[in-house]
This record gives C-alpha cells, sequence and structure tokens, in this order.
C-alpha cells in the first residue's frame, strides 16, 4: 500500500481551494475571445433592458426580470465583457400574495441602478403597481425593502439623477396597455432621499411625430448638459436616440446616435452608458431575438461636440452602427474569461443563482441535499385553474444561454405511488412549451414527451408514450440548434442517448425568452408528497 504524505493533503487541499474559487466559464457561450477582442452579444441570455454602473474598478449590471422569482438579478464585471451572476435585489415579487400565482408579463420592469453616497439604489417600475425603490450598501445586500416612489399604472423605466445643486429628479416614460398614453417622455422632482416625487412633473419629450414608442429612458449629466438617452422605434426594430439640455425640463434637441444600419443587430434598444478609469465609453443594450430573449451587447462610444456616437461611424455622419467584434475596452488589466452560471452540480447548501422560480416560492418546494450532492424537489398542487404548465407557479428555470446548446439532467423521481398524477421531468418554457415527463402508471414508470402549442391560452398539453424506464436515475437532454430547434432525448447510462423522435421549436414567453429547466407537480392535495431528486443539470455545447 502506498503511504500518502501529509504533504499530499495539504496540497490537494490548495488545489481544490484554488479549482472552488476558479470563476465559471460556460461551455456554450464566451464572448472574450482571448486574443484581445470580444464578441457580441457578450451576454448571450435574457437580460433584456440593461442598466450599468461603475463604482471604482467595478461594473454592475441589474435587468428586467418580469415575474420570475427572485427578481433584479445582479452581475458584476471588471472589464465589461466577462460578467458574472453575483446576487438579487429582489428575494420575492411584491406584492407577495399578487405574485404567489403565475404573472406572465408582469412585475420587474426595466430598472436602473445609480450609486449615490455610498449607497446602492435600483428604482423599478411595476406597471401595475408604480415605481419602487430598493437600496443598499453592498451589492450583495440585504437589499431593503422595496418603497413605493410612486403608485400608479403604467410608470415604466425609472431613472434617478441627483443634480449638483442636491435636487433629485425621476425620468420615467409610459405603457401604453396600462396609462393609456405612450411615446412621451417626464421628469418630475423627488425628495433628496429619492423615496417620493413631490409633484407632477413635466413633459420633456413627446416623440409621436418622429420617435414613436419612446422608452427607456436613463438620466445623465456631461460638460454642463443633461441628457436623455431613450430608444425609440419598438424593441426590435427601433433606433437609439439621445436628447440633450442645457436646463433639466428641457427644451431638449434631439439625435440619432445609432441604429441597425446594414447590420443584423436588429433594434439596438435600451441600455446604458458607462465609462472606464482610463477615459473609454461604452453603451450596453440589447437585440431582440425572439426564443433567445434580448441578448446584451456593448458597443465603443464617443464624443464629438458633445453629441454620443454609439457603435462604429464608418460614413461620418454622426451615427453610429454595431459592432459584431471589437476590441476590449482598456481597463488597464487583465482579468479571466467568466461568464453568468448555467450548469450546476446541486453540491452546493443553496441553488445556482441562475435559477429562477416561475412565481414566489413557497419554502416547500426544494431542498438541497450537500450530503450526498442533489437537489430535491416535491411536488406540489398545480392551480385548480391551471390548463398546462404554463400557470404552474414551481416550475425551476433559467435563460437560454446561447443560440446552440446541450442540456442534460441526471434525475430520479420518486412519486407517492397512493397519489395519481404526480409528474416530473425536463421542459423548454414559452408561449408553446414541450419536454420529457416521468409519470406513474400502475407501477411502471413512464416516460412521456409533452407538448402545449399556445400554452398561453390554455391549450391542453398533448402526451405520447415514449417508453417505460426503471425507478432509478434517467439522463433526460434536449439539444437546441440554429433557430431554437429542440430535440429531446433520454438515456439510462448517460452513454447512449435515444432520440424522443419529435423537433420542438422553442418559443418566447410574455416579454422574455424561452426558459428551460424542471417541474414536479400533482393534480391532487396529499399530505406526503413524491419527489424529484437532481443530481445534475449541465449545459455543453
Amino acid at each position: 500500500m502506498i503511504k500518502l504524505q501529509p504533504i499530499f493533503f495539504s496540497l490537494l487541499f490548495i488545489t481544490l481551494q484554488v479549482y472552488a474559487q476558479q470563476p465559471h466559464v460556460s461551455k456554450a457561450w464566451v464572448a472574450d475571445q482571448k486574443n484581445g477582442t470580444y464578441k457580441n452579444p457578450i451576454l448571450h441570455a435574457d437580460y433584456s433592458d440593461p442598466d450599468v454602473i461603475r463604482v471604482g474598478d467595478d461594473f454592475y449590471m441589474t435587468a428586467s426580470s418580469f415575474h420570475a422569482a427572485p427578481g433584479l438579478p445582479i452581475l458584476h464585471s471588471k472589464d465589461l465583457v466577462n460578467w458574472n451572476l453575483i446576487a438579487y435585489a429582489l428575494p420575492q415579487q411584491l406584492p407577495a400574495d399578487h405574485f404567489s400565482a403565475v404573472q406572465h408579463g408582469n412585475g420587474v420592469w426595466a430598472p436602473s441602478i445609480r450609486y449615490h453616497k455610498g449607497e446602492f439604489y435600483i428604482y423599478y417600475p411595476d406597471p401595475d403597481f408604480g415605481i419602487y425603490l430598493t437600496k443598499a450598501k453592498n451589492i450583495q445586500g440585504p437589499w431593503s425593502i422595496s418603497v413605493l416612489v410612486e403608485a400608479g399604472k403604467g410608470l415604466i423605466d425609472p431613472c434617478p439623477l441627483w443634480d449638483k445643486d442636491g435636487k433629485a429628479y425621476l425620468v420615467h416614460a409610459y405603457a401604453g396597455s396600462r396609462a393609456g398614453i405612450k411615446s412621451i417622455i417626464v421628469i418630475k422632482p423627488m425628495n433628496a432621499a429619492g423615496t417620493a416625487t413631490t409633484g407632477a412633473g413635466r413633459l420633456v419629450y413627446d416623440g409621436h411625430a418622429t420617435d414613436p414608442t419612446i422608452e427607456g429612458p436613463k438620466l445623465y449629466q456631461r460638460n454642463g448638459y443633461y441628457y436623455i438617452f431613450a430608444p425609440a422605434g419598438g424593441v426590435s426594430t427601433g433606433w437609439q436616440l439621445v436628447l440633450r439640455a442645457k436646463n433639466i425640463y428641457g427644451p431638449y434637441e434631439r439625435k440619432v446616435v445609432m441604429d441597425q444600419g446594414n447590420t443584423n443587430i436588429n433594434g439596438p434598444h435600451q441600455g446604458a452608458w458607462v465609462n472606464t478609469t482610463t477615459g473609454e465609453d461604452w453603451f450596453l443594450h440589447f437585440q431582440d431575438k425572439e426564443a433567445y430573449g434580448r441578448v446584451v451587447h456593448l458597443q465603443p462610444m464617443q464624443w464629438k461636440n458633445d453629441w454620443p456616437i454609439i457603435g462604429v461611424d464608418a460614413d461620418g455622419d454622426g451615427k453610429g452602427e454595431p459592432v459584431t467584434t471589437y476590441k476590449k475596452p482598456n481597463i488597464g488589466k487583465t482579468y479571466p474569461v467568466q461568464t453568468p452560471p448555467d450548469s450546476d452540480e446541486f453540491n452546493a447548501e443553496v441553488l445556482g443563482l441562475q435559477w429562477q422560480w416561475q412565481a414566489n416560492a413557497k419554502a416547500t418546494w426544494h431542498f438541497m441535499q450537500p450530503a450526498n450532492g442533489t437537489l430535491r424537489l416535491f411536488s406540489d398542487k398545480q392551480p385548480d385553474a391551471a390548463k398546462n404548465l404554463w400557470d404552474v407557479p414551481n416550475l425551476l428555470l433559467q435563460k437560454f444561454p446561447a443560440a446552440t446548446f446541450t442540456a442534460t439532467v441526471k434525475l430520479k423521481f420518486s412519486p407517492n405511488p397512493k397519489i395519481a398524477l404526480e409528474r416530473a421531468g425536463l421542459v423548454v418554457m414559452g408561449l408553446d412549451y414541450a419536454g420529457l415527463m416521468l409519470k406513474q402508471e400502475k407501477e411502471q414508470l413512464q416516460l412521456i414527451y409533452v407538448e402545449a402549442k399556445a400554452a398561453d391560452k390554455g391549450t391542453v398539453a398533448t402526451e405520447k408514450i415514449i417508453t417505460t424506464v426503471p425507478h432509478d436515475w434517467v439522463y433526460l437532454r434536449v439539444k437546441v440548434t440554429a433557430g431554437a430547434v429542440c430535440g429531446f432525448s433520454y438515456s439510462i447510462d448517460n452513454i447512449r442517448f435515444n432520440d424522443a423522435g419529435i423537433s420542438f421549436t422553442a418559443q418566447p414567453g410574455k416579454w422574455v425568452g424561452a426558459k428551460l429547466g424542471l417541474f414536479c407537480t400533482r393534480a391532487t392535495t396529499t399530505n406526503d408528497a413524491g419527489f424529484l431528486d437532481a443530481d445534475w443539470f449541465r449545459v455543453t455545447e
């Protein structure tokens, strides 16, 4: 027998420590090309309406999260290209009871993040309730309980500004679906704390004539001007507009500073201006890619005659076009390649941050089991009115992480044999959804392909029995190819995968991209629910 010396265990411990501290690098999408350049999108995932700030040497991003819980994701970067998901500012959606039911397309719309007097502020709109504020001294929290800055329907896309004289202002737009008006920008005074608006404010720009559906305003100051960066013309077809004025309430001059031009980057929509410690200017925005959601791009930016030019202005007309690849920002240092998490080994005491529920979670929905490295999902009774998974709250989902990828999960379903209609499995969720489902039937465990077209309309899902599987670990897989075409397969040994035989094209959800993940549901009440154990969930090329 070989005798291992103590130094071996010390080196092993150090190696494991170093490995544990290594940043996550996706096997599906990496923007950093490791040669001093990057490719867009920098985040090929649905972080819509991104807003970004720099605090010292650190960049922080937040984005819309709509009905998903937890909400208000917080991402961190050192170089604007490599990002990591580090926290959520909203543990649950408010009002909590309202969002215990699935509220597709509602909840957190376009937020803004700012750093003021040693605290982080996030203003976010709920189009049905008003504009909220949450803040924290540490970016990873704890974040304060949200306060309602202004109540009302259709108030969207807020952004604060603390002027040099100490006065505070809030700019926002309106959602026509709730307010009955749209295509206008208003600025309102706030109290110094930024916790409440103190007046009706003024309409500072009407976009009906030249910039319909103007929205998403971000308010800045530079060289004696107030600037409003705002997209117009629609999410997938619009352009990036900048307004400027010497007075906070205008009158504002107008200039289009970026549009799609001759590129394939449609929209270029709603984002944030940020600068580096080395004096460079950059702009982050999203592109609507339908089933893939609103993915994040990084554009170079320069100033000319106190107007910004975003992207590359090849013809010198003062209006830029988006770049596909470009040199990385000069931040004076080089940092490791990093991406938000997508795979999860379920070895930790908490879920990976990529996971979100379809509504505010119950404590009984999931338990981590770090002793054996598994996640346990207990079945929960689906709402009586639910016709399919569209209205089931306890779906554990994550964003599509790339244009093409493969996701495989190792799981074991242990239904309570006394309960009818317990089901669990892997799902790709959107306005249409499909997946592989396990169901107990006369002591046999059936593997079923399930699909619901127009799920949001209450369509009953169709089911096709594929085979029976043992009451043991099985492997379910979805391979996503170009155009969000999904192919499902399964395996008993994780070596030979059997095609489920049906192709499915993923669809976006309501204001969000398609998502994928796990579910464990039942149709009846019980005092002893069955459960689904997941050993790991791995995303690869």
